[in-house]
């Protein structure tokens, strides 16, 4: 999308807290420098410091988080009651190498890639914090607006239940992200109230028996057919378990067992995922999948442990707040450039938030305008049109400045 001013957009309004050219080319080489140098979850200390040392430079007061990585900053003096807007961005990166070859700004770290757009995330807040500093201290910030740059999102079960220990929450009355979107071209976001990711949690599954020849298989336990039979009849019997709308699915991504091919194993592992596109479902999940998989077991008279790990709830977008992103990007850049979309299939910890505050998570297109590849978060090769990062800061600075007519009208 060509840059119009907001004036020519067709339905914005006249806001301050646009992005400066100046900001812009420097948030530009801010997202690079991070892209350059990725760190996993709860590793992120240099893109902690960098995001430290600019928000310090900015005049602002921001304080590292209890687990050692990530920071939570306040713009503006809050009064101890007004409900605060919050801004959230993840700051790690993949343990995937960085396949591209065609920029200069490809990871100098092995096996470490920002392949699903946190350098982005992290730099349209950085962005963000900064415009509004600069209208706090020219008298245009109507109420106090609180940055969180948390670790770990790629890391089950996240690292927002961390940050919101360390009380990144206290004083906030909503809270509000954006997520790379690949399929959205730059200029445009997607809003969805209601669910806009699913849950997702991990599967863990031994079994165990007697093991013996296979010649002989009724006299003991056929582990192999038992761990086939989980595989192939749990998600059945789970899927019939629960209103078929809550989308809970198990899938399973890796099955062992067995040395010889005339030899009944004592052992087999299985491993999948459980996701679910209901919360109420989702909370469920743990008792309904424990059940079908000790049944299963139990007819083949297989012994069985199973480790179900919780990952993370859906992202549940309230709909006053979805309202709001749609009211901010409109401000800036037009009803037009806001799509509906459709819920994914991903999970992301921002929901963890969302249990305690009510909050949205807008997609944030970063498809370059005519690109007709199709391409995907969590690849190597995944890059933006960094056109989407002025979109993002503006995004969150008009969210921030009319949440505060929101609340000064209530």
């Amino acid at each position: 999308m060509s840059r119009e001013s907001e004036a020519d957009l067709p339905g914005s309004v006249s806001l301050p807290g646009t992005l400066p050219e100046s900001l812009r080319a420097e948030l530009i080489a801010f997202r690079r420098d991070l892209h350059m140098h990725p760190e996993l979850g709860n590793q992120e200390f240099r893109t902690t410091t960098a995001i430290k040392n600019r928000l310090e430079k900015a005049g602002l007061a921001p304080r590292v988080l209890s687990v050692g990585t990530g920071l939570v900053c306040d713009i503006g003096s809050w009064d101890g009651v007004t409900p605060m807007l919050a801004l959230r961005a993840d700051i790690d990166a993949l343990p995937i190498p960085d396949t591209k070859t065609s920029v200069a700004y490809r990871s100098t770290v092995p096996d470490r890639a920002h392949a699903c757009g946190h350098d982005v995330h992290t730099t349209a807040v950085l962005g963000a914090g900064l415009v509004l500093a600069e209208l706090d201290r020219a008298g245009q910030l109507p109420a106090p607006v609180r940055l969180v740059f948390q670790p770990a999102e790629e890391v089950l079960p996240g690292g927002a239940p961390d940050a919101i220990a360390s009380g990144v929450l206290d004083g906030v009355g909503r809270i509000i992200a954006v997520h790379c979107d690949p399929k959205v071209d730059a200029g445009f976001i997607g809003l969805r109230p209601g669910p806009i990711t699913s849950a997702c949690d991990r599967l863990e599954i031994t079994l165990d028996g007697p093991g013996g020849h296979t010649a002989r298989p009724h006299l003991t336990t056929d582990l192999v057919t038992a761990a086939a039979k989980i595989v192939t009849e749990v998600p059945a019997l789970v899927a019939r378990r629960v209103d078929a709308r809550s989308g809970l699915a198990v899938t399973w991504g890796r099955i062992e067992s067995g040395h010889a091919c005339n030899v009944i194993p004592q052992h087999a592992e299985l491993s999948g995922t459980v996701r679910c596109l209901d919360l109420a479902a989702w909370r469920e999940a743990p008792d309904l999948v424990h059940a079908a998989i000790d049944e299963v077991a139990t007819l083949h008279r297989a012994k069985s442990q199973i480790d179900y790990i919780r990952g993370v709830p859906p992202v549940v977008n309230d709909p006053a707040v979805t309202e709001l992103l749609r009211a901010a990007q409109t401000a800036r850049r037009g009803g037009h450039t806001v799509e509906d979309t459709e819920q994914s299939l991903g999970g992301e910890d921002f929901s963890w938030y969302l249990e305690q505050v009510p909050g949205a998570m807008a997609r944030l297109g970063v498809r370059r305008p005519g690109d007709t590849v199709r391409r995907d978060l969590h690849r190597g090769d995944f890059d933006v049109d960094e056109e989407s990062i002025r979109v993002g800061v503006e995004l969150f600075t008009a969210a921030a400045l009319l949440n505060a007519r929101d609340e000064k009208d209530d």
